[in-house]
């Protein structure tokens, strides 16, 4: 032990330092104030002092050793990191061991005492069994003499009841030969006036119960001298003979009970007398208790058995509960998750015994919250008893032999594709020279912000592509992206080089165990630079071929078109390479690409088929959502009736919006469909009560924070699953020391009046990202006050959100709708195209102003106007109320019953 100050050695010991002066004072020491140094020496006297105040005289030795040793290093090295983008940045690296050391003799008095108990616990099993053993055969022992006593007793019987006949008999013949020798001239009278015997005759002794009963009656004539009667007789009234003979009559209807016991009954007299066991205990029920059965008796005398009576429990067989000698061990089925209140019930404890097994583990549950598989492991092993693991033949079972049971041979399929890369690097430009369409005009911003699937047909055969986003929020539709592809064609343009997301892509590519195409796109640019691109990818293990290495790299230009053939012709060696192929008959599988809800066709999904083919009127399990496909379409909007292995369609009938990344099989019935879908969304349930078990760790987290983290409540909606996604994740991430971001809830479809009122009870911000807010919603809006944001860029919606959390306050741009007009008719115009004739039924729509197009409250197009006339005027703005003609600049597809929001930017100060 080391020298240390008494105010360290409070703090070891746990105790307040004014408390260890005042026991170092009762000690005999005298110390003045907490930084004095206290001895070894000092420290053993008091321990020494402490011991025998607490009634332990044995001496301490100061020298005494401990059972065991601890050793704990810590060393601290200093490196310097040459790459990325902390290049030349020292970190220190710290390193920490702990050993421990026991003694040799702990141990081997703990194996001792362990070989002691284990022979304890042999003998007394052993002990336990020749016990047991011993009763069972004494038991036998006993059963055997019964049955012999009873044969005795039968043949004894059997035998009294010949010789009784054969006296019977002989008395008979004795008397007929009397009756002949006696003279024929004797008269009648003195036939008549013999004297009758004194002593009345005794009646005849019952037969046996297994002796044939005779064929005379008993009573006919006298017992002879050698009978003995097996119980005395009946009393009778007076002492004159009754020779009577009882009449017929029908007998009274018997109940089960006395059926099963008629065999048992004899005649003594007038009066029926009970035999067998309980023939010595009639004199109980002579007080009006004839009508009991025998278990009536039975039930009645074991409940109160008086003193010197004989116990009916002997008599029926029937006997009371035996507690077990030794504890029940059980075997507990768990699965995934279980309730503790249904854990309790497997193991016959109670509830508050396994709460109290988890509070000892440091997990605060209650008796209807749900525990994880390892910590109901951990408890039903802590109570004794043994866990399994449940492995119940549900339908998700049934669904997976199905469809192994359905499968055929393969054939050959087109490749998937995945575009990715840093935003603005020409992802979805290149797609558009492939398709022949414009599709990255219409996005928002020029950026893409959805999973975009389509097949194209190309001279080197069909191949399906899916676009990713690049911006850094979209990460998880990257990695999406990446487990449903074969092929990756890593898009990087030659004049911005490796970005951050190209890395993340590279990455996402190796995990997923996908090749990889790298497309140098903007080879047209004169600063286009190739070589810059393959010796940044180089220091990220991408190697072109001509380095030596194993990855394609074609230069290519998506405005001109170079270099595009080429690119195909690489995909089409590396799918020949990889050589694809999947089952075409059979029931269709495949993975949810993108999942929206649709006001007017209801929750929409694209998936990708895998395998299979997917057929109109198929029934779907995609996820915890089912139901039958009632319209299929492809990528150009038009209906198809089949899709093949690596066909990406959009599919309407589900039950609900599925989530992005889901998987999706194809079943015979409706009904397994719902019973596994059912069985998902049960076990997502117990997963998520599992996530919100709270532990010890986290409430001494929480109070340490002391209540000074703020909170900012967010309701977020959007136009697809992905997006919605995309952003709850990247807004969680902006959580800081002092700004809590929670998002309450996200989802997918036009806001709501749910919406806005769970926002009104939670002081939350609604964030409506390319969708709008329904009437109803509006109007809680307003009447609560509450703040309603609409962005179209997700660059925007994460600035505005991380400057609040950050408290960086500034100027602001924000969106002010200012004019809303309705589509009445759609004319056509050969200058001008599509001209939609609206009415404007709120505020006022300028020219000048920039617009988007709502279909079902969901934008569909974001531009500016073409024209905007008033009968044949061309006119700056027409107020509410007012008709005018609208022709939207590189949009022809305005339908009646659109709406053109007519919007400006401004800039306002924020405040708190």
């Amino acid at each position: 032990m080391s020298d240390v100050t008494i105010k360290q050695l409070a703090l070891v010991l746990g105790t307040p330092v004014e408390k260890l002066l005042a026991q170092l004072a009762e000690a005999g020491m005298k110390f003045s104030n907490a930084d004095q140094i206290i001895s070894s020496t000092e420290k053993v006297k008091l321990l020494g002092f402490l011991r025998r105040t607490h009634g332990k005289t044995e001496p301490v030795a100061e020298d005494s050793a401990p059972r065991q040793i601890t050793l704990k290093r810590k060393t601290v090295s200093e490196i310097t990191v040459n790459q990325g983008a902390a290049r030349g940045k020292t970190v220190n690296v710290e390193v920490r061991q702990k050993r421990t050391y026991v003694k040799r003799s702990t141990v081997e008095e703990e194996q001792k005492v362990d070989t002691e108990r284990e022979e304890a616990l042999r003998k007394l099993s052993e002990s336990t069994l020749k016990r047991e053993a011993d009763e069972l055969e004494r038991a036998a022992q006993e059963k055997r003499r019964a049955e012999e006593e009873a044969k005795a007793a039968a043949a004894a019987a059997a035998e009294a009841a010949a010789a009784e006949e054969a006296r019977r008999r002989d008395e008979e013949r004795r008397a007929a030969e009397e009756a002949a020798k006696a003279p024929v001239d004797k008269t009648p009278a003195a036939t008549t006036s013999a004297p009758q015997p004194s002593t009345p005759p005794r009646p005849a002794a019952p037969p046996p119960r297994h002796a044939a009963p005779s064929s005379r009656p008993a009573s006919s004539t006298g017992p002879g001298p050698g009978a003995r009667p097996t119980s005395p007789p009946p009393p009778r009234r007076d002492d004159a003979p009754r020779h009577h003979t009882p009449r017929p009559a029908s007998p009274p209807p018997k109940r089960p009970d006395d059926q099963n016991q008629a065999r048992n009954k004899v005649k003594h007299g007038s009066h029926r007398m009970q035999e067998g066991p309980t023939a010595d205990l009639g004199h109980r029920f002579a007080g009006g208790e004839l009508h009991l059965t025998a278990e009536e008796r039975a039930r009645r005398f074991s409940r109160k058995k008086p003193r010197g009576k004989p116990d009916i429990s002997r008599i029926t067989g029937q006997h009371g509960f035996a507690k077990p000698t030794a504890p029940v061990v059980r075997e507990v089925a768990i699965g995934d998750g279980i309730i503790v209140a249904d854990l309790a019930q497997k193991m016959a404890v109670k509830g508050s015994d396994v709460v109290k097994a988890l509070f000892k583990m440091g997990v605060m549950a209650t008796i209807n919250q749900v525990v994880d598989h390892d910590t109901a492991v951990l408890v039903v092993e802590e109570l004794g008893h043994k866990a399994v693991r449940a492995d119940a033949k549900d339908a998700e079972t049934t669904l997976i032999a199905r469809n192994e049971a359905d499968q055929g041979d393969k054939e050959v399929r087109p490749p998937v594709v995945t575009i990715m890369g840093h935003v603005d690097h020409g992802k979805t430009s290149l797609l558009d020279y492939i398709r022949r369409t414009k599709v990255a005009a219409g996005e928002a911003g020029g950026i893409t912000q959805h999973i975009g699937a389509y097949h194209v047909t190309t001279d080197k055969g069909v191949i399906t592509f899916l676009d990713t986003p690049g911006h850094a929020a979209f990460t998880s539709m990257r990695a999406r992206g990446a487990k449903l592809t074969d092929i990756v064609v890593l898009v990087v343009a030659a004049d911005d080089g490796v970005m951050p997301q190209t890395i993340e892509a590279v990455k996402h590519a190796r995990a997923a165990n996908v090749p990889i195409i790298v497309a140098v796109n903007k080879m047209d640019k004169s600063e286009a630079n190739p070589d810059n691109v393959k010796q940044g990818l180089v220091q990220h293990e991408v190697v072109p071929e001509e380095w030596g290495g194993d990855v394609q790299f074609v230069p290519l230009s998506a405005k001109t078109g170079m270099g595009v053939d080429a690119l195909l012709d690489a995909i089409s060696v590396q799918a020949e390479v990889l050589e694809l192929r999947a089952v075409r008959d059979g029931r269709a599988s495949g993975v949810v690409v993108e999942a929206s809800l649709d006001k007017g066709r209801g929750p929409v999904a694209t998936v990708l088929v895998q395998a299979g083919t997917l057929k109109k009127g198929d029934f779907l399990v995609c996820g915890i959502e089912y139901g039958r496909v009632r319209a299929m379409f492809n990528e150009s909007g038009k209906q198809v009736t089949e899709a093949g292995p690596s066909i990406p369609v959009q599919v309407l009938g589900l039950s609900g919006v599925p989530d992005a990344g889901d998987d999706f099989v194809s079943v015979e019935d409706e009904r397994l469909a719902k019973d596994v879908a059912q069985q998902r969304n049960m076990k997502r349930r117990e997963s998520r009560l599992i996530k919100q078990s709270t532990k010890l760790e986290d409430i001494m987290a929480t109070m340490t924070q002391g209540g000074e983290q703020q909170t900012l409540n967010l309701v977020v909606k959007a136009d697809v699953q992905g997006s919605a996604e995309a952003l709850k994740e990247a807004l969680t991430k902006l959580t800081n020391e002092l700004v809590k971001v929670n998002v309450i809830v996200s989802g997918v479809g036009g806001i709501t009046e749910s919406d806005a009122t769970l926002a009104a009870a939670s002081k939350a911000t609604i964030i409506g990202f390319n969708v709008r807010a329904d009437a109803s919603a509006r109007k809680v809006i307003e009447t609560n006050g509450l703040d309603l944001r609409y962005f179209s860029i997700i660059y925007d919606v994460i600035d505005q959100v991380k400057q609040v959390a950050s408290g960086l306050l500034g100027m602001e741009i924000r969106e002010e709708i200012i004019g809303v007009a309705q589509v009445r008719e759609v004319f056509r115009s050969s200058k001008f195209g599509a001209v939609a004739g609206c009415m404007v039924i709120e505020g006022f729509v300028k020219r000048n102003k920039p617009i988007r197009v709502l279909r079902d409250n969901t934008v569909i197009f974001q531009g500016e106007l073409e024209s905007l006339r008033r009968f044949k005027d061309i006119v700056d703005e027409v107020r509410n109320g007012m008709e005018c003609g609208i022709a939207v600049k590189q949009y022809n597809d305005v339908k009646p019953g659109d709406q053109i929001e007519c919007f400006e930017r401004i800039e306002v100060q924020r405040t708190f």
